[in-house]
């Protein structure tokens, strides 16, 4: 009788054990999927927002470029115009006024060509990769610094209106940073987008520590990353000084999976 009570006393505590147990596994559980849901909400929110400013940066862009299109555009018209209307006046100023001319012409199609650059609405009519290598065309024209663009084919991939705009921008924004900072004299831009996309600048200029905090929160590299986690894209930027820069924005090939 004794050892029965035993038995069913130690049966009793293991049974016990295993409900405490249990319950203590359902409360670690029911813990991590209120952190999960709480993480997925603030990453929800995050790109809710990042998504708003990016919206509000381009309605700013597309205003700038109206207004470069409307305003400067029609006065630099009206100025060659005028320097027209004057070389027939006065034929004997031919020779002076026509250098004047050129470069109006050129300053009107420089302005036009940016203010097309800044629309975003002209983008989204027409192909990314077409848009990145007009643009890069334009650059071509500076003869201090050798650009150069590899576009690896078959290109296959459909890109959204979101793909379009953000990758865009993003290419703007490291091309710039590029320009002002890097000193370079050589860029060179490999893309890639038969099944998914990517897209490698590198430059021969000063580089930068990417690990100094002074870095890591600019202003610039803020909103590329910002950008791209829109998209669910990774960015890795590479820079050492002295070494120029690699930036490489990525589709993440984990979505699909």
């Amino acid at each position: 009788m004794n050892n029965f009570k035993i038995a069913l006393g130690i049966l009793l505590s293991i049974a016990l054990t295993c409900l405490i147990f249990l319950f203590c596994l359902a409360l670690v559980k029911l813990y991590i999927k209120k952190i999960k849901e709480h993480s997925q909400k603030e990453l929800l929110f995050q790109k809710e927002l990042n998504t708003a400013i990016i919206e509000t940066q381009e309605q700013v862009l597309n205003n700038i470029s109206q207004e470069l299109h409307d305003d400067a555009g029609q006065q630099l018209t009206y100025i060659n115009f005028q320097l027209e209307n004057l070389k027939l006046d006065m034929p004997e100023l031919n020779a002076q006024l026509e250098p004047l001319s050129q470069s109006v012409g050129n300053l009107s199609q420089s302005i036009r060509t940016i203010s097309h650059s800044l629309n975003n609405q002209l983008l989204m009519q027409q192909d990314v990769i077409k848009a990145i290598s007009t643009e890069v065309e334009r650059l071509q024209k500076n003869p201090k610094i050798n650009f150069q663009l590899q576009v690896n084919q078959p290109v296959q991939k459909v890109f959204t209106t979101n793909e379009k705009i953000v990758i865009y921008r993003i290419f703007q924004e490291i091309i710039n940073n590029a320009l002002k900072h890097a000193k370079a004299t050589e860029i060179k831009i490999s893309i890639t987008a038969s099944d998914y996309f990517g897209m490698t600048i590198q430059d021969n200029g000063k580089g930068f520590d990417y690990a100094q905090p002074s870095n890591t929160q600019s202003l610039g590299l803020f909103n590329m990353k910002n950008r791209a986690s829109i998209l669910d894209y990774d960015l890795t930027i590479q820079s050492t000084p002295g070494e120029g820069t690699r930036i490489c924005l990525s589709e993440n090939k984990k979505q699909d999976g």
